[in-house]
């Protein structure tokens, strides 16, 4: 799946993202990997890790450098189709905590031109605890809007309105005898976790016992990302 290719298009089918509700808010999960809340005029993204293959530079090992650049354009992509009042990434926003103050100065001035006109709220995560440096927005450790609670990493019983990121859900569907796993965004109506969002970064099985405890199976959906639109599968349906 080329999300950087789909983003490029100058077309956009609106049957592609896939309508849910979380905690009674209606919102749209984007193929791109973005929630949208139209009614809130809201976005939402998560675990970009920026800046992740120069993390790895620094530990020694190199990777192509061109991660930054190709989620970043992606993420312009999402925000020019929706034109968002609000846009809140979910934390692990750089893959480590010098990652924003490193960064190139190209792509802080490709952030600066999309908060431009907008509120922008960086959410902390395990990777970036500290937050960003030098980069428009608001930091914060979690953020209650509009009936729903969004925050990096998922908490434990029941939470209403919860929407989280951190375990970069994905999930598996067997057709035939092919198996075919993609990132997905799972809800059961009552907590939503995203898909991360960064080109780098990989996904955790909805069947793993990560996930155990978040949400109540028998209304658990998977919107799973394919190439060009979400397509909605239940808990039941999915393969381990």
């Amino acid at each position: 799946m080329n999300r950087l290719r789909l983003a490029q298009q100058t077309e956009f089918d609106a049957n592609a993202a896939t309508l849910t509700e979380v905690n009674g808010v209606e919102c749209l999960c984007d193929p791109m990997g973005a929630l949208y809340a139209p009614a809130l005029g809201l976005l939402v993204v998560s675990d970009l890790h920026l800046e992740k293959g120069a993390a790895f530079a620094r530990r020694g090992r190199l990777l192509p450098p061109y991660d930054t650049g190709a989620t970043l354009k992606i993420l312009d992509a999402v925000i020019n189709r929706y034109n968002p009042s609000i846009v809140i990434s979910l934390g692990d926003n750089f893959h480590d905590q010098p990652g924003s103050s490193l960064m190139p100065d190209a792509y802080r001035v490709m952030i600066e031109n999309m908060a431009q006109g907008r509120e922008w709220i960086w959410i902390t995560g395990n990777h970036d605890p500290e937050g960003v440096d030098n980069l428009p927005g608001t930091v914060a450790e979690s953020l209650l809007f509009g009936g729903l609670t969004f925050r990096h990493e998922p908490s434990r019983g029941v939470a209403a309105g919860e929407v989280a990121g951190h375990l970069h859900p994905a999930a598996t569907v067997r057709r035939r005898e092919k198996a075919v796993r993609r990132p997905c965004f799972a809800t059961d109506g009552t907590r939503l976790l995203m898909p991360s969002f960064g080109v780098m970064s990989g996904g955790l099985n909805l069947t793993h016992a990560a996930f155990k405890g978040l949400f109540a199976k028998e209304r658990l959906v998977a919107h799973m990302m394919s190439r060009d639109r979400v397509y909605a599968v239940a808990y039941a349906n999915l393969s381990g």
